[in-house]
């Protein structure tokens, strides 16, 4: 979930159909946020509005809306479009099908709460097939992390686990398989980018919200395959076809979307995850508490879930606008811990105390919002000392971002306002 610090200026708007952009490797650069965003401080650009349910679930209404994107250039598109034509040729090759495919553009896709909160942003390419004309496939571009937040946790989560000794090369070349969970769903941009970076990553997604699983599917591109149980009273999915096959063999067979409450899939399960990703901010714009009580359920089992030696989980949190006034912060501290605020002090340490050897956080560049990160291990060489820790992920970052080949630094996402947790 996403939360700004302050309006766009009106000198950075640029209309949707006349977007002229510095060419640059990543789709989801922030500069590219006022296509996505919108033009104003508020709601932003209503966009043209492509879902639309009631959740039951305290999301309210659930929204997509739609906003024309600049990027990729439309002389780029015969090569989408050609290997789409491979990708069909390798899936129906026992019925010796060839086909022609054609892209027909690129589109932001934003999931709303309640009309207003913006959940989650994604870019989707719509194509059709010329013997099929009618029929539509969206499928959602899993190279492509809009929002700051989520690199700042995928930076921080994978720096982290690299840094506590976990071999990830092997998880990128196949040779081990990587156990990731996702707690919120959103539009799915963040399995869907670890997956696709990491062939070795196994990740599993609990989304409590039926209503969420139907737009980022329905509206977002999610590949419907992943979506494992959903209940009775889930909204009815849309029937996969060969073309679900066509856009997401390879990785779908590795996602796993469940459609369960957090707490009820982390005590219920026996799994043992490498890292963990949490963003789990509901309609009115919370944090549950389940999810940080220190004396709950969740925090306890999930100590369990996660691996003993370099564990860790990645927590997003919104940066209350109060500066923190609990008792025992050390002065010195006060302008890392910025713009931390008193209740992200308390869920800080209350991750820490359940889980771990060591926690830190960070402030996400551009937005109001926080990275939290526990581990449980002791291994790798981390002391808690701040300046050995952050020089320790420093040198890590670097040798993530040239491994999985990243569009973004990891470095400005590791480093900015950060603070152990003590």
């Amino acid at each position: 979930m996403l939360q700004r610090v302050r309006p766009i200026p009106r000198w950075a708007i640029r209309r949707l159909s006349t977007a002229v952009l510095s060419r640059i490797d990543d789709e989801g650069d922030w500069s590219y946020s006022s296509e996505w965003w919108g033009p104003d401080s508020g709601a932003g650009d209503a966009g043209d509005v492509v879902f639309r349910s009631a959740s039951d679930c305290g999301n309210g209404i659930v929204s997509v809306a739609a906003y024309p994107s600049s990027r990729p250039d439309r002389m780029e598109w015969s090569a989408m479009e050609r290997w789409l034509e491979r990708r069909y040729g390798e899936v129906c090759a026992e019925k010796e099908q060839k086909e022609q495919f054609r892209i027909l553009g690129y589109q932001w896709r934003v999931l709303r709460f309640n009309e207003n909160t913006r959940q989650s942003s994604v870019k989707v390419m719509a194509a059709y097939r010329k013997s099929d004309s009618v029929s539509v496939c969206l499928m959602q571009q899993p190279h492509c992390l809009a929002a700051p937040y989520l690199k700042s946790m995928v930076s921080a989560g994978l720096t982290t686990l690299a840094s506590f000794g976990y071999d990830l090369s092997r998880a990128v070349c196949q040779k081990q398989t990587m156990h990731v969970l996702c707690i919120g769903h959103g539009g799915g941009s963040l399995p869907l980018f670890i997956a696709s970076k990491i062939p070795g990553a196994i990740v599993h997604i609990v989304e409590i919200d039926p209503v969420v699983i139907s737009a980022s599917i329905q509206a977002m591109g999610f590949p419907i395959l992943a979506a494992k149980n959903t209940s009775e009273h889930s909204s009815p999915l849309p029937q996969f076809s060969i073309i679900d096959q066509v856009l997401w063999k390879g990785i779908h067979e590795r996602l796993f979307l469940y459609e369960s409450d957090a707490e009820t899939f982390i005590c219920n399960n026996s799994n043992i995850y490498d890292l963990i990703f949490i963003d789990a901010y509901d309609g009115d714009d919370i944090f549950p508490h389940s999810l940080w009580d220190p004396n709950g359920e969740f925090l306890q089992a999930l100590r369990d879930r996660i691996h003993p030696r370099h564990g860790t989980v990645v927590v997003n949190l919104h940066s209350d606008s109060d500066v923190l006034t609990h008792q025992g912060t050390n002065p010195e501290q006060l302008d890392y811990l910025l713009p931390m605020g008193k209740y992200i002090s308390q869920v800080c340490r209350a991750y820490n105390n359940a889980l771990g050897s060591l926690a830190f956080a960070v402030s996400v560049p551009w937005l109001c919002n926080t990275s939290l990160v526990a581990c449980r291990g002791g291994h790798g060489g981390l002391t808690r000392d701040r300046y050995t820790v952050l020089n320790t992920l420093k040198s890590n970052a670097r040798v993530v971002e040239d491994m999985l080949k990243l569009p973004f630094s990891c470095l400005q996402y590791i480093k900015k306002q950060f603070v152990l947790i003590e």
